[in-house]
């Protein structure tokens, strides 16, 4: 009887591990802002968000940017509708953390790494966030605007980074 308790509960303890696993999250694993120019501006492209364990991995491209580093936010609101994109408010910021860089461990959760547009006025970006998630809510991303800005920024000056105007403005839609 022995030889027959142990394969059976090895075969349980399988069925159990795979009820598990099979678990579907209700989050979703990717999301997507389509950045579309502010008035006055040419700016657009596409900013990319997918689960990487414990980070979120942003991948973006964008063109029609003046050479050089640029501003680059999460915004508490998805919100485009302004001309000049402000309806998509200051950056996400759920911690109440001073602006700063995100290599730093003092920032908004939205500051994300310069964007460095070549001579050609295209940038592309891979980094990685910590302290958001691919959901709604205080911490989510769904529904919150990404902005790209005309200038660097300084990651000192509050709240802003001294980033200048938004030349390009999207809202997080989860895919």
């Amino acid at each position: 009887m022995q030889k027959f308790i142990f394969p059976l509960m090895l075969g349980a303890s399988g069925l159990l591990a795979g009820c598990h696993g099979g678990l579907v999250s209700s989050a979703p694993l990717r999301a997507e802002a389509v950045l579309n120019a502010t008035q006055g501006n040419t700016v657009s492209g596409v900013v990319s968000f997918t689960q990487a364990g414990d980070k979120i991995r942003v991948v973006a491209e964008v063109q029609g940017l003046s050479p050089g580093m640029h501003g680059f936010h999460i915004h508490d609101k998805g919100d485009c509708s302004a001309p000049d994109g402000t309806s998509a408010g200051g950056h996400f910021n759920p911690a109440g953390r001073s602006h700063g860089n995100p290599d730093h461990a003092e920032h908004h959760a939205g500051d994300m790494p310069q964007l460095v547009a070549g001579a050609n006025g295209t940038a592309r970006l891979t980094a990685y966030l910590d302290g958001v998630l691919i959901a709604e809510g205080a911490s989510g991303i769904i529904g919150r605007g990404v902005i790209v800005h005309a200038a660097p920024d300084d990651f000192k000056t509050q709240p802003t980074g001294n980033s200048g105007a938004r030349q390009a403005c999207g809202v997080v839609l989860a895919r």
